[in-house]
């Protein structure tokens, strides 16, 4: 993910969620609906994932100190960890209660217009943000499913404001269909039930987010082409005869760590393996840009056999 991307799709969220969280609650007070109340929440909730997306973008940038040889880059996937357990879940359980407390109530929805309006607005605005994630991930998609590029991508920001987006207009869906069915029916119940649906909602993409963000926080090698890549650039030096193991680790998702052990010519003297290393250094580099940590550990092939 460009920085500037993904920063462009955090702040056009942010934007949109401040400004339909206050409409939302505008709403909540007039109609006295408990699906407004949890999409206020929810909005509130989403603006907050935001402003900790953007801190962690910005703390990821720190160079490297003595604690941290490595740098920061992982700070990116602590805070859409934070996003996934601690925001996502809040809002989650909230309209869970929410939705639980209002099955016994028998207040109805006032002004149903309030919410109408509102809920139209919020579509529109949450459909302007949603377009703007999916412009932004687009070219790294590729070819890959949407599916499957939350579950690989090594930069969290766009994943995480895509599910986020996706989440929104949904629950807004089930606002509306909430709303609608209590002002036709006049049973206040169908609110309730809105504000169940979106609670559920909430608490799939945050398991989901947790865990993705997990994995990104575990560590995560380089894709398989990634490795290939990175492979046939080390066996394309004249003095690299093979690649005997190879390990790979993000450091952040715009910087990759490589540790391989290489097969070199018994008889090569030390100059030549150094120069050999060197070339080999500058074609991964070349390959991957984002290879910026190597180690390369020459070694005689004592065998054809891959030994770790």
């Amino acid at each position: 993910m460009s920085a500037s991307g993904g920063t462009k799709a955090i702040i056009a969220a942010l934007s949109a969620n401040l400004a339909i969280a206050a409409s939302k609650f505008v709403a909540a007070f007039f109609t006295g609906s408990s699906s407004m109340l949890a999409e206020g929440i929810h909005s509130v909730a989403d603006s907050g994932n935001q402003l900790l997306l953007l801190i962690g973008g910005k703390r990821a940038q720190r160079g490297q100190d003595r604690e941290h040889p490595f740098g920061y880059g992982r700070e990116r996937y602590f805070y859409a960890f934070v996003v996934a357990v601690v925001l996502f879940t809040i809002g989650a359980v909230f309209s869970l209660y929410e939705g639980i407390h209002k099955l016994s109530s028998e207040e109805g929805v006032e002004s149903p217009i309030w919410a109408f309006a509102v809920l139209i607005f919020a579509i529109i605005a949450e459909g302007f943000s949603f377009r703007t994630a999916i412009r932004e991930a687009a070219p790294l998609r590729g070819q890959q499913s949407w599916f499957a590029f939350i579950r690989r991508s090594k930069s969290p920001e766009l994943p995480v404001i895509l599910l986020e987006d996706l989440g929104a207009l949904l629950g807004l869906i089930f606002a509306l269909f909430g709303v609608t069915m209590a002002v036709i029916t006049g049973n206040p119940v169908w609110d309730a039930i809105g504000t169940i649906m979106i609670g559920l909602l909430l608490a799939v993409i945050a398991v989901i987010l947790a865990v993705e963000t997990k994995s990104l926080l575990l560590g995560e090698s380089a894709t398989p082409e990634m490795e290939r890549q990175i492979c046939d650039a080390l066996e394309a030096a004249d003095e690299v005869e093979r690649v005997i193991h190879m390990r790979t680790l993000h450091l952040g998702p715009e910087e990759l760590l490589v540790a391989a052990k290489i097969a070199v010519a018994h008889n090569d003297t030390a100059s030549e393996v150094a120069r050999g290393i060197d070339e080999a250094e500058r074609r991964i580099r070349e390959a991957v840009p984002i290879a910026r940590v190597i180690y390369l550990e020459p070694d005689l092939d004592r065998s054809r056999t891959t030994t770790a």
